[in-house]
Parts: C-alpha cells; structure tokens; sequence
C-alpha cells in the first residue's frame, strides 16, 4: 500500500517540514535526541488477542489540562498476584504521554514503528523511549506478546494458566495487518500512517523477533536493541541498527557484534561503555514512593516467581548514568528512523556519535 496522504486542515498558519514523498511534518530540533515538537497522545486497545499501547503525534493545542499517563505495572503480574501490591507499594510509571489525544491530521503521513518487548517484560518497558519517537513525528505501536510478558512467564512459575504459545513474528503480522485495515479501535490513525514505511525495533528477545519479521510489507528498518540475531536483506530494507551494552550479562556484546557482522545490507553499530542489559528500557529506574525498585517491591509482597525475576532485571551490571544511556539510545535510534523513513537529515553525520561521552563502538558497514 503506498502512502495515504493526511487530511488537509485549516491550519496554513503552522510551519512544516518536506518529508519523503507527499509526507510533511512539524520542524524539529536537529539532534536527534532532543524532544520533538509534538505532545504525545497514548492510546490502550485490544488488537485480536493482544494488549496494544499506541503512542502518536497530538493536535496541536489539544492537551489542555490533562495528567501525564501513568501505568499500573501491577497489570503485568498474574491475576492471582496483583493483589499483594498495595497501591501504596507500587511503582511509579509515568510518561511525558496523555490519554486519547486527538491525533495530529494535519501533519504526516507518519510512519509506523512497532515495538517488541524482551523476555518477562511488557509492553509499556521502554515507554520513554516510544514516546520520544513519537513526539517527533512517528506512530508507535507495542504489545503485550503471549507467552513472553511477564504475566505468563510467572504464571508458568508459580503453577497457574499460561497464555497462548509464544509467537512474536505471529504477533507483529497482527499488528501490522491491523494497522493496514485501520478499523475500529485504529481507525483514528486511518489516512495518516505510511505503511510504506515501517520500522520494527525490539528489546533482546524481541530483538530477535524484529529481525524475522524484517520480510513483511513496508518494512524498511530494523533495529536491535541487545539482540544477536543477524537480519538479512530484503528488496525494501534500507538499514538496520544493532545497539548493545559493552557490559551485558544476558546478551554479550560480542554476540551483538556478531550479529551485525553477518548481516548483508547496509547497517550500524553502536556499543555503550558500562552499559548493561537493560538500558534500552525503563525497568532498572522503575521504584515507587519508597524507592524500592521492582525486585524489592515483590519480594517483600511474596510476589510468586520473584527470584526468577531477580535474575532477569540485572541492573547492576551498567555503570553508565540512566539519563545519559537514555539520550545516547534516544539520539542514535532516531537518527536512523528520521532518515529512513521521513527523509530527514540531522545535523550530523552517523560516525559523529563516536565523539559523545560514554559511546566505545560506532561502525557502519554498507
């Protein structure tokens, strides 16, 4: 499907920007990993069996006096588990994000990501991330993937119901032919998304995922946040981005590297001195009013499965500062979206990253 041009408006006063095609959105700061200029609509829908968040460009003016969203992580736990967490005791989730925004028509088309969460995670794992995408012009979608989320890997733990059989390529080609037919619960993005131009991205295990969905229609983009799962060309694919942690417990850097060596098109790679697993997402800076961190949280609650949980949230491994392996993340991964799918340059060339603070590994290889 090529692209659907967006609905024109009244608004020949705002400023915009050319992108590929027909496409044209808001100016935006040249770096990357800056906020755009879009406040974030977030919208929480049921797409065939899956949980689905999705967070957009917003109409201008249309955030009023609205409280940021803010998640109930307890959700992700199994049923029977939810209830140990007081809400006094919760962690904190909240996201320079609001709910049901009406979305910004009079800019885009926007191209689409979709995000796949790593194992006994969620959907929502690195919302500061998605939301940044999205204030700076893209339409991002991620799902609580059966068989992967936290809820079902405890649930298995602890001896109760697990949900359907882990399929996460399965997964994306709901989403994906969701959004082709942009019906019901999606039809606020209908006319407005370039399924021409869709990137996939996802975290260590969902990292693997992104790469074998790479073949579906439109796809032009991958990116591989700790993964180590090699991505091979297709006749739309543009480039691909392996991102890994120089000190990760769970997937070595060198198998990140790896994986990145054997693919066979155009591609990047970036490696974060004193980065550990879990820097491509929210989780390790996850507490609530006590500052107990997740782990803590549900141990003291008697949490089922909180030991293997334990194992899996490894935080101590990174030494880079939160806010700085957030900007580097932010910075690198939009630099490569906005070229490949919006056709737009920032100021600097890919290799300039090398010069930031805390970076140890830049490569790109045609």
């Amino acid at each position: 499907m090529g692209v659907v041009t967006a609905p024109s408006t009244a608004e020949e006063t705002r400023d915009f920007v050319d992108g590929c095609d027909a496409s044209r959105f808001s100016p935006r700061p040249l770096d990357p990993g800056q906020r755009g200029p879009w406040e974030v609509g977030a919208r929480n829908l049921e797409i065939g069996d899956l949980t689905v968040e999705v967070l957009y460009p917003a109409a201008p003016g249309s955030l009023a006096d609205q409280p940021p969203l803010q998640i109930d992580l307890r959700d992700a736990l199994p049923e029977s588990q939810r209830s140990l967490i007081s809400d006094d005791k919760k962690p904190k989730v909240e996201c320079d994000c609001y709910r049901n925004l009406p979305l910004d028509q009079g800019a885009g088309p926007y191209p689409l990501i979709l995000f796949v969460h790593g194992t006994a995670s969620w959907r929502t794992q690195s919302l500061s991330l998605m939301s940044h995408w999205a204030s700076r012009g893209f339409i991002v979608a991620a799902a609580d993937h059966p068989g992967l989320w936290l809820a079902d890997l405890l649930a298995g733990i602890c001896g109760e119901p697990v949900g359907a059989r882990q399929d996460m390529v399965r997964d994306l080609r709901v989403l994906h032919d969701a959004f082709t037919g942009a019906q019901g619960e999606l039809s606020f993005v209908s006319g407005s998304v370039d399924l021409d131009r869709i990137g996939i991205a996802g975290h260590s295990a969902g990292a693997s995922a992104a790469a074998a969905a790479a073949t579906l229609a439109g796809v032009q983009t991958v990116i591989s946040l700790a993964g180590n799962r090699s991505i091979q060309s297709t006749a739309r694919l543009s480039s691909a981005l392996f991102l890994g942690g120089m000190e990760d417990q769970v997937i070595p850097f060198s198998q990140t590297q790896r994986a990145y060596e054997n693919s066979d098109f155009k591609r990047r790679l970036v490696g974060i001195e004193g980065g550990g697993h879990l820097i491509f997402s929210d989780i390790c800076e996850l507490t609530n009013e006590d500052g107990q961190n997740l782990v803590e949280i549900a141990t003291e609650a008697g949490v089922c499965g909180t030991q293997f949980a334990a194992q899996l949230f490894d935080c101590a491994s990174s030494t880079v500062p939160p806010e700085t392996a957030k900007s580097l993340v932010n910075a690198t991964t939009t630099f490569v979206l906005e070229r490949d799918l919006q056709c737009v340059t920032s100021a600097a060339d890919f290799e300039e990253f090398s010069s930031e603070g805390w970076v140890e590994v830049v490569e790109t290889r045609d």
